[in-house]
C-alpha cells in the first residue's frame, strides 16, 4: 500500500527535529571556535572550503545553488553568534550590491547602505565597518571605473569576490507597460537592457539615476514612470513587476569584490588580483608578464586604466590563478618585480562559485 500524507509528513517532522538538533550542535560548536581562535569570525578562506564541501557532497535531488545557499545561512547564523560585524554596500536598499552582500555573507549580517562606491571604500578603510562589496566589472558592459580608480590608493584588501547573475525587470506603479513615459535606470542597466527597451519602449525618455534602488523609488512617486532594477526593489518601493529577465544578455554577471582589513588565508582553489605599471619601452608588457607563463600561472583577466600621473601613462589591473603565498605564484611576483615599476598586490582570496 502506498504510503500516506499523514505519514510522510511524520516522517518529515521527524527530520526536521533532527536537523534542529543538529543546527544547535553546529552553533554551540562554532561559539566554542569564537573562544579558541584569534580574529575575526568571518573566514572567508574557511567559508569557501565548507561550500565547496557542500557542493561535493550533494546527491540531489536539491540543487548544489540551494545547499550553497542553505549553508551560508547557517553560517551566518553561527557567525552572529561569535561577531556582530557589517558590511557596507551601494545602496540604498534594493540594489545588486545589496543581493551580493545577502550571497556571500547571508542575511544575519548587519548591512550598511552607502551613497557612493567611494564611501563603501571609506567606511572600510577607516574601521566604521568590518567589509565592503563593490562591483568591479560586468560581463556585458565591462570594469566599473570608479572602483578601479579606488583599488590603486586603497590600503584595504580584497579578500573575496561574488558572481552575481544580473536579471533586470521592468518595474512601474501602472499595469500597463504602454503607459510609460519616463523610465529611470542606472547607466549599466540602461545598457544592458538597450534591445528589449528599444523593440518595446522605444518612446520612453531614458534617464540614468546613481542607482537601480533610486530609480525605483523615483519611479514609485511618478504615474507615467518606470524603472529597471532588480524584482527587490520593486517589493521595496510598491512597484508592480510587468517584465522579468530584460537583459538583452541572459547570462549578464556582474562580479563583485569584497573589501576587509586582512586578507584571505589559502582556500585550494584561488584568485590573486594586482595592479601593475611598467615602463613605456619596446617589450614591456612581454617582460612584465612572461614571469606568469614562465611559472605555469594562469592569468584570467588583464585592464587597463589611465594612471593619472603623466599622459599616456597606464596601469594594468592582472587576476592570476593561485593565491600569492603559493610557491609558483610568491616566484612569479618576484620576478615580475624586476621589471615592473609599481606591483600591488591587491589580495588574495577564494574563487567565487559560478
Amino acid at each position: 500500500m502506498a504510503e500516506t500524507l499523514k505519514a510522510i509528513r511524520a516522517r518529515i517532522d521527524v527530520l526536521d527535529e533532527r536537523l534542529v538538533k543538529l543546527l544547535s550542535d553546529r552553533a554551540r560548536l562554532a561559539q566554542r571556535i569564537g573562544t579558541v581562535k584569534q580574529g575575526a569570525a568571518y573566514r572567508p578562506e574557511r567559508e569557501a572550503q565548507i561550500l565547496r564541501r557542500v557542493a561535493a557532497l550533494n546527491r540531489g535531488p536539491l540543487a548544489d545553488a540551494a545547499l550553497i545557499r542553505i549553508a551560508t545561512e547557517i553560517m551566518s547564523a553561527c557567525r552572529a553568534l561569535e561577531e556582530r560585524m557589517t558590511v557596507a554596500y551601494l545602496g540604498p536598499a534594493g540594489t545588486f550590491s545589496q543581493e551580493a552582500v545577502l550571497k556571500h555573507f547571508g542575511g544575519l549580517t548587519l548591512q550598511q547602505a552607502c551613497t557612493s562606491i567611494d564611501e563603501v571604500f571609506r567606511q572600510v578603510e577607516t574601521g566604521a565597518v568590518g567589509y565592503g562589496v563593490v562591483p568591479v566589472e560586468n560581463s556585458t558592459e565591462g570594469a566599473i571605473g570608479r572602483t578601479l580608480d579606488l583599488l590603486l590608493a586603497t590600503p584595504a584588501q580584497v579578500c573575496g569576490e561574488v558572481m552575481l547573475p544580473v536579471h533586470q525587470c521592468l518595474m512601474a506603479k501602472t499595469r500597463k507597460r504602454v503607459e510609460i513615459r519616463k523610465l529611470y535606470s542606472h547607466t549599466q542597466s540602461l545598457a544592458q537592457c538597450q534591445q528589449w527597451l528599444a523593440r518595446y519602449l522605444p518612446e520612453a525618455e531614458r534617464i540614468a539615476v546613481v542607482s537601480n534602488a533610486e530609480a525605483a523609488r523615483r519611479a514609485a512617486k511618478e504615474r507615467r514612470a518606470g524603472a529597471i532594477g532588480p524584482k527587490t526593489a520593486a517589493g521595496l518601493y510598491g512597484l508592480n513587476v510587468l517584465a522579468r529577465d530584460i537583459e538583452d544578455e541572459p547570462r549578464n554577471t556582474t562580479r563583485f569584490l569584497v573589501l576587509g582589513e586582512e586578507g584571505a588565508g589559502p582556500s585550494g582553489k584561488d584568485k590573486t588580483s594586482l595592479i601593475v605599471s611598467t615602463r613605456n619601452v619596446p617589450g614591456a608588457m612581454h617582460q612584465m608578464l612572461s614571469p606568469l607563463a614562465a611559472n605555469g600561472v594562469s592569468m584570467t583577466r588583464l585592464e587597463s586604466r589611465p594612471a593619472r600621473t603623466g599622459l599616456w601613462e597606464y596601469v594594468f589591473y592582472v587576476d592570476i590563478e593561485g593565491h600569492e603565498r603559493d610557491p609558483t605564484v610568491a616566484k612569479a611576483l618576484r620576478e615580475m618585480r624586476e621589471w615592473v615599476t609599481v606591483l600591488k598586490v591587491l589580495g588574495s582570496y577564494p574563487m567565487a562559485a559560478a
